[in-house]
């Protein structure tokens, strides 16, 4: 395998981690790039950054993820996702290497009746989608040696996410209401970072325009999120973690400022066809992560 050095920005989010951890077993050198050096919302601090560390790819992991914050923060938003996302863009073009650039479901309106495909019209619903469907304008205008690959319901052993959440609330309550009627592909940061790892080898390898533009990239199957808390309560049932019983509510019973999507699902086959990456299941990829979560509470860490 031809060692490979990647330039991550985002230091502390869950696929910069992801991607150290899974990197070095690929034999590519992970070189997390993040504040104060490299801010997004800086975008003149974000060259010099990249340059510094003489990346072979970049991958662009940092972004504003306050989902419901931004509806009350655009303009910061659209800073990091848009213009910050461009400035990426701008400096992989200029050192001549490939970018793989992060995006996001919430770039559709989540109103179609099947998995969302890359040549589907965009629609965001809110200020955050927005913004990263703009960020994935400018990159796609500033780099043409660059991959977006679109990804949802992202959970992780890093990092504030939506497994240990439920694990953390089910130590105090019998009982969660979690919704229902919204559908999406529950997706681990350590596979999200092996298709992001096996798509930079690719696009550093061949100049193939195929290998290029917009993928989706997720864990096989999809789930309500009241389906993805049962199964992670499951699973950390069986390893004596916490347990809750899962009361299955409507999207109206827990309003919230950004409007989420109802349908997350993305397909994968462009992903498959072109990168020949098959995620797993994600059943499969949760239940090392949970247990991963319950010992990292039992041990303090």
């Amino acid at each position: 395998m031809t060692p490979m050095r990647i330039a991550v920005t985002g230091q502390q989010g869950q696929l910069a981690q992801s991607l150290a951890e899974r990197g070095p077993g690929q034999g590519a050198t992970i070189l997390l790039a993040g504040r104060p050096d490299l801010d997004l919302s800086r975008p003149e601090s974000v060259y010099p950054a990249l340059a510094a560390l003489a990346p072979d790819v970049v991958v662009n992991a940092a972004a504003y993820t306050a989902v419901d914050k931004a509806e009350s923060d655009a303009e910061e938003a659209m800073r990091v996702n848009g213009a910050g996302a461009g400035a990426v863009a701008a400096a992989a073009a200029r050192l001549g290497v490939p970018l793989v650039h992060v995006s996001t479901d919430y770039v559709f309106d989540g109103a179609l009746d099947r998995p969302w495909r890359e040549d589907d019209p965009t629609g965001p619903t809110g200020v955050y989608g927005a913004s990263k469907l703009e960020g994935e304008r400018q990159v796609l205008a500033a780099a043409r040696d660059s991959v977006i690959l679109r990804t949802a319901w992202v959970y992780s052993p890093f990092g504030k996410n939506f497994a240990r959440t439920m694990l953390t609330l089910a130590k105090t309550r019998e009982e969660l209401g979690v919704v229902d009627d919204q559908r999406g592909s529950p997706t681990s940061a350590l596979s999200l970072a092996d298709m992001a790892l096996a798509v930079a080898r690719n696009v550093r390898a061949s100049t193939d325009p195929a290998l290029r533009g917009v993928f989706h990239a997720v864990d096989g199957g999809d789930a309500s999120w009241a389906e993805f808390a049962a199964a992670i309560f499951e699973i950390s049932a069986g390893l004596g973690g916490p347990s809750a019983r899962v009361r299955r509510i409507a999207t109206a019973e827990y309003p919230t400022p950004a409007r989420r999507p109802v349908n997350s699902r993305l397909d994968t086959g462009r992903l498959a066809a072109r990168h020949k990456v098959t995620p797993p299941q994600w059943r499969e990829a949760l239940a090392p992560c949970v247990a991963r979560l319950i010992e990292q509470d039992r041990s303090g860490s």
